[in-house]
């Protein structure tokens, strides 16, 4: 009895072994960069104005990153309004070892855009009722 125990006790061993082995990568992928580099960073126009700071980062079921949801207007948080960009719109690069993120908008004109609000419910971003 003690041996079927010890022996199915060892297969699981070696099955989660195995498992794990398939899941866990040895290195980072390539070309591939942190949600760091964009995460509550800000967000600038071609002329070099803040725009706003990037409040989340959205992935699709594949893993993809599609949008950013970047928060405009307001003063330290308060009547800021969130607003989502195509992740491709929004350029990057490094300045003085800091990611410099561009997007060619205005201010003014991601104010005037749908707004968004995230819901905990559902932990998604829905548009804001006007």
């Amino acid at each position: 009895m003690k041996r079927l125990l010890v022996g199915c006790a060892l297969a699981g061993v070696l099955v989660t072994s195995a498992y794990a082995a398939t899941t866990v990568m040895t290195a980072a992928p390539s070309e591939s960069w942190t949600v760091t580099n964009y995460y509550k960073q800000a967000v600038y126009d071609p002329k070099e104005n803040k725009i706003g700071d990037v409040d989340d980062v959205l992935v699709d079921k594949s893993g993809k990153v599609t949008g950013l949801v970047i928060g405009v207007g307001g003063f330290l948080g308060a009547g800021e309004k969130d607003v989502i960009v195509p992740f491709g719109s929004v350029k990057t690069a490094k300045r003085n070892d800091k990611w410099w993120l561009t997007l060619d908008e205005t201010k003014d004109g991601l104010k005037n855009a749908p707004g968004f609000k995230y819901d905990k419910a559902s932990t998604t971003w829905v548009p804001e009722k006007k």
